[in-house]
């Protein structure tokens, strides 16, 4: 019993190691093309970097400011794990952010005058936002369950139709006194902004509400039978139906949960970042969400960390087009090389372990 439970620990040991040594590997290789790409360019790979890390965490106005990006990210990342934890791949969930930051602007547009409490409206925009987010994923999740639409195409359109309403609403309806302005709607009074720090554009409850909600989803994915039913669904679909399992359902509570925390983030832009409604409210988080999901293989105990450290590329990245003159959209392309990457290498892990006699699993 003793030598066989020493196999068992070096088993899980060994693909440990080589878990962590492949995703190191991911990590390299992706700085690799990315500094071949600089070279290219003519511009030196280590004061770009340098000037990445600089604008991240060079000041306390810099880390704040990676911190107000983190937030939304989390929210996007912590609802897409939701529905890959489904087996479903929620392109949508850009959509589910922007549609969520609409219903919330028009909450606020209908009470800011009211004598209600400022604080009260904002809970309730904040509510808005969440409904919003879900009745946009329930709607890929009606077309996939009940039309046979594929929810990336479904979650595709739907963002395209998001977008659009967001631009029809700024340039019509809700359009700025006398002017149409891609910089949004009318700003709503500070009063009705989550409180932020003082000098700094960082609000204590948006990151509350961030950290909440990939604790929330943590706990649903590894520790309750709900979460096991729903891998259980992604996993083999047919296999949990015989099982018992209500997979249709289940597919769709996974749509709503993903769009309400997509909503949530969406309400957040609006109430602690921009304070209006803008034509790039959602500022390419869902995608981006979809890109952390990938990179840390569905592990919800990864989001907080992969999360921060790609919202610390974002903003460290403004620094380059100031201080070197390249464009800020290498942050973009060290991203998508990572993510690219962190895929090949796992097909590669799944291969290895496969010859070495090894079951594939999770790091």
């Amino acid at each position: 019993m003793a030598d066989l439970a020493a196999r068992v620990r070096d088993h899980f040991t060994r693909e440990r190691w080589i878990n962590i040594g492949l995703q190191i590997g991911a990590l390299v290789l992706a700085l690799v093309l990315t500094t071949v790409i600089l070279v290219a360019a003519g511009a030196p790979p280590l004061s770009a970097y340098w000037q990445i890390i600089k604008g991240a965490v060079g000041s306390v106005t810099g880390f704040s400011n990676v911190l107000v990006a983190w937030v939304p990210l989390l929210l996007a990342a912590s609802g897409v794990l939701v529905t890959f934890a489904a087996g479903l791949w929620n392109i949508g969930v850009e959509g589910q952010i922007v549609f969520g930051a609409v219903l919330t602007t028009w909450v606020m547009r209908l009470m800011q005058d009211t004598a209600m409490s400022p604080a009260l409206v904002i809970i309730i925009a904040l509510i808005a936002g969440m409904v919003g987010g879900a009745l946009w994923a329930a709607l890929a999740g009606v077309l996939k369950t009940f039309g046979g639409v594929n929810e990336i195409f479904g979650g595709l359109g739907l963002n395209y139709v998001a977008a659009a309403l967001t631009l029809w609403l700024i340039f019509g309806p809700w359009k700025r006194p006398g002017i149409g302005s891609m910089s949004g709607t009318e700003p709503f009074p500070d009063k009705l902004a989550l409180p932020t720090i003082a000098g700094l554009r960082l609000s204590p409850w948006s990151l509350g509400l961030g950290i909440l909600a990939v604790i929330i989803v943590y706990i649903l994915l590894e520790r309750t039978y709900f979460g096991l039913k729903l891998k259980a669904t992604g996993a083999s679909n047919r296999a949990a139906f015989l099982l018992g399992v209500p997979t249709w359902q289940y597919g769709l509570v996974a749509f709503l949960a993903c769009g309400a925390l997509a909503g949530l983030a969406g309400a957040v832009q609006v109430t602690a970042v921009y304070h209006r409604l803008i034509p790039s409210i959602s500022s390419g988080y869902g995608y981006l969400g979809l890109m952390i999901g990938m990179l840390i293989a569905y592990r919800a105990a990864w989001v907080a960390p992969i999360a921060l450290f790609f919202a610390a590329l974002n903003i460290g990245s403004i620094q380059l087009p100031i201080v070197l003159k390249l464009d800020s959209t290498l942050s973009g392309v060290l991203q998508g090389a990572l993510v690219l990457f962190v895929v090949l290498v796992e097909g590669a892990r799944q291969r290895y372990l496969r010859r070495a006699g090894l079951k594939p699993g999770g790091a």
